[in-house]
């Protein structure tokens, strides 16, 4: 991430992930110009830059995204530093800015707006800069199965009998009577 993205005016750069698709253009030390065009919709993203005067245009599934991702982007010489919700791809040349603020206030919000409306998890960053999911469970959870209380005779109505789980499920006989399957239309005829 560059001190030179942004995705609206202001301190923060807001974007609407109710809005969708939206497009915008944000800071790419790769690109020509320093920036690239991004167009997130609910299904796919959208990158387009040029490098050395060649366009390049890249279209992902979100579904190929690994999540998204609360990071802090340290600060430099002439940038405070900001907290940043993006979207992150395994190439990390693919992951996207969706939200950057100077302060944490509504940065819990917007990680969580965003990863629901495009049904992706929600990662944080660790200390050794690996993403992980904190919403997984520290331990396996056991399911126990509660069993209907009995109330006389209603319980036992649901039980199969032991004489009827011998039996086998008969054939059905139609009494010689032909169907037709797959048929177009029927015609009946005298």
């Amino acid at each position: 991430m560059s001190a030179g993205m942004s995705a609206g005016s202001g301190r923060s750069a807001r974007l609407d992930p109710f809005a969708l698709p939206v497009r915008y253009r944000t800071g790419d030390a790769g690109a020509d110009e320093r920036e690239r065009i991004i167009e997130i919709s609910r299904d796919r993203v959208v990158i387009q830059r040029a490098v050395r005067g060649i366009p390049m245009k890249v279209t992902t599934k979100v579904s190929e995204f690994i999540g998204v991702a609360i990071r802090i982007v340290p600060p430099r010489k002439n940038f405070d530093g900001a907290i940043a919700v993006t979207l992150e791809h395994r190439d990390p040349g693919l992951s996207v800015p969706l939200f950057i603020a100077a302060d944490g206030k509504e940065i819990s919000v917007e990680w969580r707006t965003w990863a629901r409306v495009l049904g992706l998890p929600a990662l944080v960053e660790d200390a050794e800069g690996e993403l992980r999911n904190p919403f997984e469970s520290f331990g396996r959870v056991i399911k126990i199965k509660q069993w209907r209380r009995r109330q006389g005779r209603g319980f036992m109505l649901a039980r199969r009998g032991v004489g009827r789980m011998r039996r086998k499920p008969g054939v059905p006989d139609f009494g010689g009577i032909t169907i037709y399957t797959g048929e177009r239309e029927i015609i009946a005829r005298d």
